[in-house]
């Protein structure tokens, strides 16, 4: 995919996004049903260029020193690599107790009324006591 990009901008620059989902498609291949398979493309991108990942690692243990003893702090993360981050600080971290062993996930019924729900996970953690 990214010999096919970089091929098209030997030609010219690629102008819009509907361009370079052709350009992806094209490398791709294209698939009957399902997603678009530039989403995941332009997933990547935004994730990327926004730092996602790095404002996630970073906001977690600010958000976890607002919280009194007893209060909750739920993430819902959109993709594997989100969801990696939260699994992983919820568990090392020594002053949160997990309260979702598995992340919860939507209902059929919700993804029915709300497909973009289908990759969500949702999970939990409380603040512990103040050590004595």
């Amino acid at each position: 995919m990214a010999a096919a990009i970089a091929r098209a901008r030997q030609r010219g620059p690629i102008r819009t996004t509907e361009e370079l989902a052709r350009i992806v498609a094209g490398a791709l291949g294209a698939r009957r049903g399902g997603p678009h398979p530039a989403r995941r493309t332009f997933q990547a991108l935004r994730i990327a260029v926004n730092r996602e990942l790095e404002e996630l690692e970073a906001s977690l243990p600010r958000v976890v020193a607002l919280l009194q003893p007893g209060g909750r702090i739920v993430v819902i993360s959109y993709h594997s690599l989100e969801d990696r981050i939260v699994k992983r600080f919820f568990a090392a971290s020594p002053e949160l107790r997990v309260l979702t062993r598995k992340p919860r996930r939507p209902s059929e019924a919700e993804r029915a009324r709300n497909p973009r729900a289908r990759s969500a996970k949702l999970r939990a953690a409380e603040r512990l006591e103040e050590a004595a």
